[in-house]
């Protein structure tokens, strides 16, 4: 017995080890939002020297917060290593799942409202191709995205072309213009649009765009697959279900004729504030979605109602050790009536086509931000 006295001591101080590192990793429930300060890359992929790369949207990297506000978390920006990538229109919904069920319904009414944001700047530019996520919110065809990926529909004069694509695979479907873009995003992230690894927070990284032609001469729909942003935000644990076009393992040729949506199962993790005591931005679990290309991809609840769109991811390491954060429905509609001074419900009420005409005529300034600070 004396024999295996050292190797029962070293047995017991493994164990030790083990048992101090699960507390110390431990984290302890919030009864409010948290404020804390790290940064996140954005879930957009960027492949340079190609005509038409891979798209990354850019994460924001905004200045400093205004007097009593704090940012949402973020974490160093980083490249990715190992991932995998969806192969089906739902990949990961558990088969024993039923059909039936509200969540299955939920997941389902995503995935048709789920769009993917391709944007091709030409060869030899300073700018980068992209592919995004987007989530159609209104049945007349309006798609809520981030700043990071919309603000690629200023750049019409610097010769980038963007379309909507659907389905899956994903194939060109519709054609769109901006019905409404953070300034305040732009403003603080203008330099974003050339960085390989953008980092910040999420604050203001909200857009909607009109869908306003099909890229046949068939007719548009009567009315769109869509998801209804809700009014209250969620606490943590709601059981969610999120959808993007997660592209950070394929290549320009995969992502043009092979993306698929990727859809999980999650809960709501932790909450966060860019104020004080609002529910500005949640926090989900390490998944597939978590990858470059979720940028804007929807979140929804087990009544289908869209809680939150994905904005800031790491996007290294197993999928399963990163980290996934959304910003709230319940911000885009405080943040849009600050800055607009009017409710983003009065913006659904008008015709897309004719929203999108009015805020045409505010392009001009808003290119200049994002122009200004090009080589």
């Amino acid at each position: 017995m004396s024999r295996f006295a050292p190797y029962l001591s070293i047995v017991c101080a493994l164990l030790l080890a083990v048992l101090i590192s699960t507390f110390s990793s431990g984290t302890t429930p919030l009864s409010g939002p948290s404020t804390a300060t790290t940064a996140i890359s954005s879930s957009l992929s960027v492949l340079p020297g190609v005509t038409l790369p891979i798209v990354k949207p850019p994460p924001s990297r905004p200045e400093a917060p205004a007097t009593g506000q704090q940012a949402v978390p973020e974490l160093p920006a980083s490249r990715q290593t190992s991932v995998v990538h969806p192969t089906t229109t739902s990949p990961l919904i558990p088969a024993s799942l039923p059909a039936t069920s509200p969540r299955e319904d939920s997941a389902t009414a995503l995935r048709l409202a789920l769009v993917n944001i391709i944007c091709y700047a030409p060869a030899n530019s300073v700018l980068h191709s992209i592919s995004g996520s987007g989530v159609i919110v209104d049945k007349k065809g309006i798609i809520l995205t981030n700043a990071h990926v919309a603000q690629y529909f200023l750049l019409a004069n610097q010769g980038v072309s963007c379309s909507i694509r659907t389905g899956g695979p994903a194939v060109d479907k519709y054609k769109a213009s901006l019905m409404y873009i953070s300034p305040e995003w732009l403003r603080a992230n203008a330099s974003v649009l050339t960085e390989t690894s953008p980092s910040g927070t999420g604050e203001y990284d909200f857009a909607f765009l009109a869908v306003t032609s099909g890229t046949t001469p068939s007719e548009l729909p009567r009315s769109f697959p869509y998801v209804p942003l809700v009014a209250e935000p969620s606490p943590i644990g709601t059981p969610v279900i999120i959808a993007s076009y997660a592209a950070q393992s394929l290549g320009f040729n995969q992502i043009q004729s092979d993306l698929f949506p990727t859809v999980v199962l999650d809960s709501v993790r932790d909450v966060f504030t860019f104020a004080s005591s609002t529910v500005d931005a949640f926090a989900l679990s390490g998944s597939a979605a978590a990858q470059e290309g979720s940028s804007g991809g929807g979140v929804v609840d087990s009544q289908g109602n869209l809680i939150g769109i994905l904005t800031t991811s790491t996007v290294s390491g197993n999928l399963s050790t990163r980290t996934l954060h959304a910003i709230t429905a319940t911000y885009l509609r405080t943040e849009y009536a600050n800055e607009t001074g009017q409710a983003l419900d009065l913006l659904f009420a008008q015709p897309p086509t004719t929203a999108a005409l009015s805020f045409a005529s505010q392009i001009p300034a808003l290119e200049s931000i994002l122009t200004a600070h090009l080589p």
